[in-house]
């Protein structure tokens, strides 16, 4: 009885550690995707919070909702409108990461992400569907709530939108990453092409976000990420991408010069969404093929055993009768054997 109630405390304390960690990385996220608000001080468009909510969930399961419901309290409180709004929106920003991951659960969602079929329900349905809610029930309860004009509903829905799926298409693939990756039994060449492929995103990074319009030299990056280092590289420099875009736009800069709200925003979710789902897709597709290589593999290696046994077998010797004449039992005595005829002593 003392060791069942010792193991109940451990699971209890463990589980509400666990909800106290994603409240904390909830929050502080929050606040760090604040600094590129765009709307009231509260609306982002890039939300990591999501990102971070749905990828708990995934790895956590359902218990730690608790964790996800009091971090946007903590974010949402201070920037009202009032109380009543506050809890709403708190609502919305729980409810919608568990949409999410029902609609993953149900499509057999797999962590590891290494099927192009997860990458797809990850995009379609944990990002664009399930991310409907909040940004429905926020904007909306700003509406009611006087804080927003009616002429602002929409440009208001499509950041709140485009953040929140932006934070799961970047953000939860890199959590979903750091769970399984083994840098350190990578090799010496797979480091220094590593740290090129860094370099190279640093770059970049400096020409998107200057002047020019040069969003499009992301994309390179993204297929040499996929293709080399697969999810592992794919997610960390889609998110970096994205990123760099972000900071375009809250500037105005680039493509994102002279344009009014939704414009940009429709311009940034294009270019967001396209790099997501050119990282997610082909580092999903490569994925899928080595594994496929590797059981091709393994089968032409079992087939080959079972050759070698069978060829092995083929050379014994012949099994012996009790005579020991080296025939099985029931050879060299029948009439069709000998031509028909029976052998009688004259």
């Amino acid at each position: 009885m003392t060791v069942a109630r010792h193991e109940r405390l451990r699971r209890g304390g463990l589980a509400i550690l666990e909800i106290c960690a994603v409240a904390a990385l909830y929050y502080g996220s929050g606040r760090l995707g604040l600094l590129q608000q765009l709307v009231r001080g509260q609306v982002t468009p890039l939300w990591p919070p999501t990102g971070i909510a749905l990828a708990s969930l995934l790895l956590r399961g359902r218990r730690i909702w608790p964790g996800i419901a009091l971090g946007a309290f903590l974010v949402n409180a201070p920037l009202g409108p009032s109380p009543p709004a506050v809890l709403v929106i708190v609502a919305g920003n729980t409810v919608a990461p568990l949409c999410s991951y029902w609609l993953l659960r149900r499509s057999r969602f797999r962590r590891e992400l290494d099927r192009l079929r997860d990458a797809l329900a990850l995009i379609f349905l944990g990002a664009f569907t399930g991310m409907l809610v909040s940004a429905t029930i926020g904007s909306g309860t700003l509406a009611l709530a006087g804080a927003l004009k009616a002429a602002d509903f929409w440009p208001t829905w499509s950041v709140w939108w485009t953040g929140d799926a932006m934070g799961v298409l970047v953000v939860a693939p890199v959590l979903l990453v750091l769970r399984s990756a083994r840098p350190l039994n990578a090799p010496l060449s797979r480091w220094v092409e590593g740290l090129l492929l860094l370099a190279a995103t640093l770059l970049v990074g400096f020409l998107e976000t200057g002047h020019t319009p040069l969003l499009f030299l992301g994309f390179p990056l993204l297929i040499w990420a996929a293709f080399r280092f697969q999810l592992a590289g794919a997610a960390p420099c889609a998110l970096a991408v994205s990123t760099y875009a972000i900071i375009a736009a809250t500037r105005g800069t680039g493509p994102f010069a002279g344009q009014d709200l939704l414009a940009d925003m429709i311009t940034l979710q294009a270019f967001n969404g396209s790099s997501s789902l050119t990282a997610l897709l082909v580092g999903a597709a490569v994925s899928e093929r080595n594994s496929t290589q590797r059981e091709i593999a393994r089968a032409c290696g079992q087939l080959a055993e079972m050759v070698a046994r069978i060829a092995a077998g083929g050379r014994q010797p012949p099994l012996r009768d009790d005579d020991g004449d080296g025939h099985g039992h029931g050879h060299g005595g029948t009439r069709e054997e000998h031509g028909g005829r029976s052998r009688r002593p004259a």
